[in-house]
């Protein structure tokens, strides 16, 4: 007696639009940088990896019409077996003011963190600055994560969910400061108070700064009475061993700062300057280390 599930036609979805966004994994794994990938591992420990894999087809055929990305929540229409396409929400709790306060000082305190961030680079450490502060960057729990799809698929996460967690961590590929934007941070606002906290950090001198100047060290070693051993560089030199390294980022104070409104023969002030560090850095780095 044949089964009646064995006849019944299996759903094909429909050919999606010429501008529906296709992923730009042809096979294999998707997701090129790190912090894709650790969104990708995130979202695997937090669901099931088999299912949230049904959504590669779709991430490569171009079923996820659009991608939207806001506070708390990302949106997306996708292309399914039926005429009109479903309807997808990915929602996670944004970051109160409080805590992304907190997580913008322990980012300050890294000059590098903005001049990655600038770089269109997530910094390696990022997550122990979020988690330093009491946080997660990424969903840490399945309370934290909210999918919903207007599909009939009972299953969660259905492969329009899939598909659209796929085109989402190529969206953070290429931009990692949508991730900030996900949990409640702007690009913009966050360089603006990042940098605000950097400069005020900077511009603020050690508490005991004043004391030092008008107390006296009382175990700093005395002047040589002889001025031909004032130079001297005294028998503790030798203990000190120096291993001089290029910096990642020659032109970090220039992320940091911002782009001058200047320019020079036709170029940004800012190219000019960046190329010029990163010849100063080769040519130091040279001296330090020459071929043998």
């Amino acid at each position: 007696m044949p089964r009646w599930w064995q006849d019944f036609p299996k759903s094909k979805p429909r050919r999606p639009a010429s501008d529906g966004i296709k992923a730009r994994s042809r096979s294999g794994a998707i997701g090129k940088s790190w912090w894709s990938k650790r969104f990708l591992d995130a979202l695997e420990a937090l669901t099931d990896p088999n299912r949230l894999g049904r959504g590669r087809s779709y991430a490569r055929t171009g079923q996820v019409m659009d991608l939207r990305i806001d506070s708390g929540s990302v949106t997306a229409r996708v292309q399914g077996s039926r005429a009109t396409p479903y309807q997808v929400s990915i929602r996670v709790p944004p970051l109160t003011p409080a805590a992304w306060t907190r997580i913008e000082e322990a980012m300050a305190g890294q000059a590098v963190f903005m001049a990655r961030l600038l770089a269109g680079e997530m910094p390696r450490d990022i997550e122990e600055a979020f988690t330093g502060a009491g946080f997660s960057l990424f969903p840490a729990a399945a309370r934290q994560l909210d999918t919903h799809c207007s599909c009939p698929d009972v299953a969660n996460p259905c492969k329009h969910v899939a598909a659209t967690l796929y085109i989402l961590a190529e969206a953070f590929d290429t931009d990692p400061f949508l991730i900030f934007a996900w949990r409640g941070r702007p690009r913009d606002q966050l360089i603006e108070r990042l940098r605000a906290r950097r400069q005020a950090t900077l511009a603020t001198p050690p508490a005991d700064a004043h004391a030092a100047e008008l107390e006296p060290d009382v175990a700093t070693a005395p002047l040589p009475t002889s001025p031909a051993d004032f130079w001297g560089a005294g028998a503790d030199l030798a203990t000190l061993h120096f291993a001089p390294s290029a910096p990642e980022h020659p032109d970090a104070i220039l992320r940091e700062l911002g782009a001058p409104p200047v320019q020079l023969r036709g170029r940004p002030l800012a190219d000019v300057l960046a190329a010029a560090y990163r010849a100063l850095t080769s040519a130091a780095e040279r001296r330090a280390f020459p071929q043998e």
